[in-house]
């Protein structure tokens, strides 16, 4: 690669594209990206990272807008087993692709465990969440250990704690509770799957939004609204920022109180309107709202950089403990919740 800056996407590959958007992307809000590829694509999006060179920041933000305009113009299409395997044919080995469309057939001799192995650990966890620890236990029992590591790694911490208590104590299990639990995975887990659609594309992008600096954020999305605004509405509606936990109930708030500290509690209130404010001081004791109001007071300048980063740090705990089931995080302003 030419030492001189690309200024046009059309120089770049398709890899090279890819390999844009990840350093633009950088490490951490990157990561779950990352961690999606398989080895293959690893080696090629390190290869194609490793000969970049420079790219202007035109070029960059054309790269991802480009990208977002094409899913919201995508016309319909239609799926087959035929048109799949000559899309895997172009980007797999041949071997890999028969293992491929070998589990979606569901032929005779692979086994429900086996099949499990292949399910990513985060959506095999999400289905496990909702049943008993005492079926978890047994399902995690006959998988790989290396696979059931990353299982429990994902669930929730207590629901982990409550399977790897009940996996010590897993005597021998009968062939027919074996038996009717493959069943169940086999009708309602499985055949869920295959009949999943893929992960909304504005909503991965969402994810992506969220996790730049606001600053970033901003200006992304206004060069966004600018050139794609349907595009740009779908996203700002999925995004969750530090201005929804507003929708908060006081339960939730005070919960996140207990886990934020209180000088990034103050860094970020110091920024936000009077509305986001009133709504921590109000749930918290006289004398601690008055504490913190002192502390925010004499904190004098503070950059909007660590203002941004304090509030997403916040928004990043309300998170996890949503999916820990501690609070609960409403999607938007329709979404209530009956007590």
């Amino acid at each position: 690669m030419s030492a001189k800056a690309i200024t046009d996407p059309a120089q770049l590959s398709g890899a090279e594209r890819a390999a844009v958007v990840m350093l633009a992307l950088g490490e951490d809000n990157g990561r779950p990206l990352w961690e999606s590829f398989e080895e293959d694509e690893l080696r090629e999006l390190t290869l194609a990272i490793t000969n970049l060179g420079s790219v202007t920041a035109e070029v960059v933000e054309s790269l991802l807008f480009d990208f977002v305009k094409n899913l919201s113009s995508t016309g319909t299409i239609t799926g087959s087993v035929d048109s799949a395997k000559r899309f895997l044919k172009n980007i797999l080995p041949d071997d890999r692709v028969a293992n491929i469309l070998e589990d979606i057939k569901g032929p005779a001799g692979r086994t429900m465990w086996d099949k499990l192995a292949n399910v990513n650990e985060r959506t095999l966890a999400g289905y496990l969440r909702n049943e008993h620890p005492q079926t978890v236990a047994v399902i995690l029992s006959q998988i790989k250990p290396e696979h059931a590591a990353k299982v429990i790694a994902a669930l929730p911490e207590r629901s982990a704690e409550e399977v790897m208590n009940r996996m010590l104590a897993l005597g021998p299990v009968q062939k027919d509770v074996l038996d009717q639990i493959e069943q169940t995975l086999r009708t309602e887990f499985m055949a869920s799957l295959s009949r999943a659609p893929e992960k909304d594309a504005f909503e991965a992008m969402a994810e992506i939004f969220n996790n730049f600096d606001r600053q970033t954020e901003r200006r992304f999305m206004e060069t966004l609204e600018a050139k794609n605004p349907s595009a740009a509405e779908r996203i700002r509606a999925l995004m969750f920022v530090f201005e929804d936990l507003s929708r908060l109930d006081a339960g939730g708030v005070q919960t996140l109180l207990r886990h934020v500290d209180k000088s990034v509690l103050a860094t970020a209130l110091k920024g936000a309107d009077d509305e986001m404010q009133a709504l921590f001081f109000s749930n918290m004791s006289e004398r601690a709202s008055t504490i913190l109001k002192d502390d925010i007071e004499i904190m004098g300048p503070v950059r909007v950089r660590e203002v941004d980063q304090a509030q997403q740090t916040i928004v990043n705990i309300a998170k996890r403990l949503a999916d820990d089931g501690e609070i609960y995080l409403s999607t938007s302003s329709d979404d209530e919740v009956i007590y």
